[in-house]
């Protein structure tokens, strides 16, 4: 038997296997008008496709809480009734394939107001041009050069915030999802707000660890609190600025033992699994990427804490991700590149480790 496609719950939720899609931005929704931030088409086929293809859980990609949390003004949000509707075809269809859906709950702070990434690299958008709009963030310091400084915001503003997780929350358990994921990752909101690097406040939010966590244990309270307790909460973190880890670079950054740290916590506030990938917050970070790279620190995590984890990071061959499973270094594989190139990665993974694919009927003659 594959340990990959061996189920896993959380909860009282059982997962089909533990080869998952890890949420990634396809920048289609309409920038305006009624159909802001609605799924469509593309969205349904896109996450449709993997289910058929038998992955186990399929990740919405980040979905904000409000139009100025967007990455960018063609993202998926969920602040209203037209976004809750159009998500229940889709849920309603990958539960119809025997996968669990799941949706990531975002905002991206200072790295908003972005285009594409396939127009001119995903520039920054200035506010007053285009779809653009004013960044926010816990301090007013720009991701790079070519960025908008982002408003710093007030204590009122970050309650607010909080509220619009929950609601989010509240709207997505509408929508028919089994999986919530809080993005705690990759240099947005609440990732600035964790690390020194982009939080240099001076308040309650700002400047020792445990005002540093504030706001992202306020938004986990209250995500948890309207989320039905039978089905699991996820935290997706970046376990390092890799800062850190090059000694030739002095900044201070957030790092993996805070990582370990705060795993503790979440566990404690009703976290159920921590996703766990790296870097973003830094533009300028020493990164060197190779085959499981970042699987370390979800190792790391599950080891001190015991927090259940999902390991991330140019994972692409099925023996690969079925030895970080068989060696205990994470108790899931979320899959981004190789998913996009390949929705029935899954399937074929399943049949390599010998393990039953999941097959739509439809499709048994083949």
């Amino acid at each position: 038997m594959s340990a990959l496609f061996e189920p896993i719950t959380l909860r009282q939720l059982t997962i089909p296997n533990r080869l998952w899609m890890a949420a990634m931005c396809q920048y289609s929704a309409a920038p305006e008008g009624p159909e802001q931030g609605v799924p469509n088409d593309w969205h349904f086929q896109h996450l449709a496709a993997r289910a058929v293809g038998g992955t186990g859980l399929i990740i919405t990609e980040a979905t904000a809480v409000s139009p100025e949390g967007r990455i960018s003004p063609y993202d998926l949000g969920l602040w209203n009734d037209t976004q809750t509707a159009a998500f229940r075809r889709i849920t309603d269809f990958i539960k119809s394939q025997g996968a669990t859906v799941g949706i990531q709950i975002a905002h991206a702070g200072r790295k908003a107001s972005t285009e594409r990434t396939w127009v001119d690299r995903g520039a920054p958008i200035a506010p007053g041009e285009g779809h653009g709009w004013q960044p926010v963030g816990p301090s007013p310091v720009a991701f790079d050069e070519k960025s908008t400084a982002p408003e710093e915001l007030s204590v009122a503003q970050i309650k607010e915030i909080v509220e619009q997780f929950a609601e989010t929350a509240r709207r997505a358990v509408d929508a028919g999802f089994q999986v919530a994921e809080i993005h705690g990752a990759h240099g947005y909101l609440i990732n600035e707000f964790l690390s020194p690097f982009t939080n240099r406040r001076t308040d309650e939010y700002g400047g020792s660890y445990e005002n540093r966590i504030r706001f992202a244990l306020e938004v986990v309270d209250a995500v948890r609190a309207v989320w039905p307790e039978e089905l699991p909460l996820f935290f997706r973190i970046s376990a390092t600025d890799w800062l850190s880890e090059n000694a030739e670079d002095e900044r201070e950054g957030w790092t993996a033992e805070e990582t370990v740290r705060f795993a503790a916590e979440l566990k404690a506030h009703g976290v159920d699994l921590l996703d766990t990938s790296t870097g973003g917050n830094a533009p300028d970070a020493k990164i060197t990427a190779v085959p499981g790279y970042q699987v370390p620190f979800a190792t790391q995590v599950k080891k001190e804490t015991g927090l259940p984890v999902g390991a991330v990071g140019l994972i692409t061959e099925a023996q690969q991700a079925e030895k970080v499973i068989v060696d205990g270094e994470a108790d899931a594989v979320l899959i981004g590149r190789e998913l996009l190139r390949n929705p029935y990665f899954a399937q074929q993974a399943a049949r390599e480790l010998g393990a039953t694919p999941h097959v739509a009927q439809q499709y048994h003659r083949a």
